[in-house]
């Protein structure tokens, strides 16, 4: 890209040769300086950073600017889209978890009610089940108190006869002799109190 100017050329007649040992006038670039900063190529040097500049400028605004910027203009929009289905989705886990507390707290209500009707359904069984044992063994206990009471008098009426027999063979036994029923009779009533 270096374009060599006429008077560099002229002035400079041993350009074309080489010389490995850095002798003065074999520098292979003529005057010992750096032909980045040799004035006398500055003109052209300015023309070419110009023109290069220049398509550099026009390739950035025309390709690759408008190509970074539709790539970041379709990320902003995934990323949006993106947080907008984030949003949906989290409102209707939202809705989701509402609705599944709302029937869990319905199922234990109910649970409480069947429950507690249970409770009661049971209750008035086994008071039912009380009553009527306590019934039953009323009539138990009132059938039972009656035979006793005539078992009682009967034993009590037997009592009587019981001892005037036994009176009357414990006589015949002891004094030997014999006693009538009626005068046995009167002692056991004299005894008894009666």
């Amino acid at each position: 890209m270096l374009v060599v100017t006429a008077a560099h050329a002229q002035s400079n007649p041993t350009e074309g040769t080489h010389s490995e040992a850095g002798t003065p006038g074999g520098d292979a670039h003529g005057g010992g300086v750096f032909p980045p900063f040799d004035q006398s190529t500055f003109a052209s040097q300015l023309l070419w950073l110009a023109i290069t500049f220049g398509l550099f400028y026009l390739l950035m605004s025309r390709v690759i600017v408008p190509r970074i910027g539709s790539i970041l203009e379709h990320r902003r929009d995934r990323i949006a889209q993106d947080l907008d289905e984030a949003n949906r989705l989290k409102e209707e886990g939202d809705n989701a978890i509402a609705a599944y507390e709302q029937e869990l707290a319905d199922a234990r209500k109910k649970a409480a009610a069947i429950a507690e009707a249970a409770r009661e359904k049971a209750k008035a069984a086994a008071n039912a089940e009380r009553t009527s044992t306590e019934a039953e063994l009323s009539a138990k206990m009132a059938e039972a108190e009656k035979s006793i009471a005539a078992i009682k008098a009967k034993a009590l009426a037997d009592v009587d006869t019981i001892a005037e027999e036994t009176a009357s063979d414990l006589v015949k036994h002891l004094l030997g002799g014999s006693v009538t029923k009626a005068e046995v009779a009167d002692a056991i009533r004299a005894a008894s109190g009666k």
